[in-house]
């Protein structure tokens, strides 16, 4: 098997040029997503991916996520509630202006399709949806075809195995999506795709991506928040800039900068330097982390999230190390860095900031899953008295708190960089 740094500085090399017309994101300024379904919602995986996207590719946008998902959930509510309750409580109380729902994985019954089972699937969804847009005039509605149950890694429990009902529901709930004038997201066929591919390449290693075959792990739930990015134009784009050295002939000089200032751009002693500042930080990807590697290699996620690039032609030197605020951060050959470099998935101090940033993520999203969790469902029979509601404003403020501190760890930071030819 390739080695996991091998496939990686794969990814980093030999990009295409950056379009400068990326197809707009579905995400805008002001937007505060709910993100709703069963206990793979739950689990805050995809969904805190999707949000510390959000928050580090566009830094300055006023963004705001509640993640409601709730283990054992049906298009007819669960444990939190019938479905009224769970929609007024969980969704409607934030004035959401977009809603996500991703349900199905309990409601098939984990067997063979059923008429009569998927009758009240079909009959729950519709109201939810008619539901969700009277309650909430404007709202942009994302359903998600059910994420899949695993019968690539090991064998179906029955003919055609349970997945393939969870295409059935899925393709349902893109039908539904087209009736109901509202957007839709597929994030069972890319995953299905990856783990195939992971399967051929390390067998035990892709088991690992849905360990128990319903829930998958942050690998699998890393591809489902690019599937669910895919379905919302996000751009690919961090940054892109692209020097011309002049071979010391003339003074370098910047050619393109995409999501990105140069300034102090020289060269001396067959070394360039500069200083960058991009207008957002990269995807972080834990690559140290066996499955969330094996994932990364098994699909093409850095192209499609990740493109931090470094463009520099007209150098003399062989290969060169680059240094970013003193430290090297990778070598690369002379016609590497003609090609364009991507810096996304290296320990950058950009990279290190984002992973700050997604730490943030997962603490703020904590905070207030135990805001709603810990104290506002089991206390709710205390719902009119002073003192409950004054806890939830303290409880709200302190999740406000670490939600300032995260966009604050976002903005980006101006970096000198410096080419340097490799002795």
């Amino acid at each position: 098997m390739r080695s996991a740094r091998v496939v990686v500085l794969a990814l980093l090399f030999a990009l295409p040029g950056l379009s400068k017309a990326e197809c707009q994101f579905y995400l805008k300024d002001g937007d505060r997503v709910v993100f709703y379904g069963d206990s793979i919602t739950d689990q805050r995986l995809y969904t805190t991916f999707t949000e510390t996207y959000a928050v580090t590719r566009f830094p300055k946008a006023n963004l705001t996520f509640v993640h409601s998902g709730w283990g054992g959930d049906r298009v007819t509510g669960g444990g939190g509630g019938p479905i009224d309750l769970r929609l007024d409580r969980d969704v409607t109380a934030y004035k959401p202006t977009v809603v996500t729902i991703m349900l199905g994985m309990n409601d098939a019954s984990y067997q063979p399709f059923r008429d009569t089972i998927f009758n009240t699937y079909a009959e729950g969804y519709r109201h939810m949806v008619e539901k969700l847009k009277a309650d909430n005039p404007g709202v942009r509605l994302t359903l998600i075809k059910p994420s899949p149950y695993d019968d690539v890694t090991r064998k179906p429990k029955f003919e055609e195995g349970y997945n393939s009902v969870l295409i059935r529901y899925g393709d349902f709930v893109k039908d539904l999506a087209s009736k109901s004038g509202v957007d839709f997201a597929d994030l069972n066929t890319l995953v299905v795709d990856a783990t195939k591919k992971a399967f051929e390449s390390d067998p035990e290693g892709a088991v690992k991506l849905n360990p128990d075959r319903v829930h998958p792990g942050p690998g699998g739930q890393l591809l489902m928040a690019y599937a669910l990015l895919k379905a919302w134009n996000a751009p690919s784009t961090v940054s892109y800039v692209a020097i011309d050295a002049r071979n010391g002939k003339e003074a370098p000089t910047t050619t393109a900068a995409e999501n990105a200032k140069v300034t102090d751009l020289a060269a001396a002693d067959g070394s360039v330097r500069w200083e960058q500042l991009d207008e957002a930080l990269p995807f972080p990807i834990d690559l140290k982390d066996g499955p969330t590697d094996l994932a990364v290699r098994s699909s093409d996620i850095v192209a499609g999230l990740d493109r931090e690039v470094v463009k520099v032609v007209g150098l003399d030197a062989d290969s060169y190390n680059l240094s970013i605020d003193g430290e090297v951060v990778g070598t690369f050959t002379k016609a590497q860095l003609a090609e364009g470099a991507n810096l996304a998935t290296l320990a950058t101090p950009m990279a290190k900031q984002a992973a700050a940033v997604h730490q943030l993520t997962l603490k703020r999203a904590k905070a207030h899953n135990d805001r709603w969790r810990s104290f506002q469902v089991p206390n709710q029979s205390y719902a009119k008295t002073p003192g409950f509601a004054k806890a939830l404003e303290g409880l709200d403020a302190f999740e406000g708190e670490i939600l300032a501190e995260q966009r604050a760890a976002a903005q980006p930071k101006a970096h000198k960089f410096e080419l340097k030819p490799k002795s």
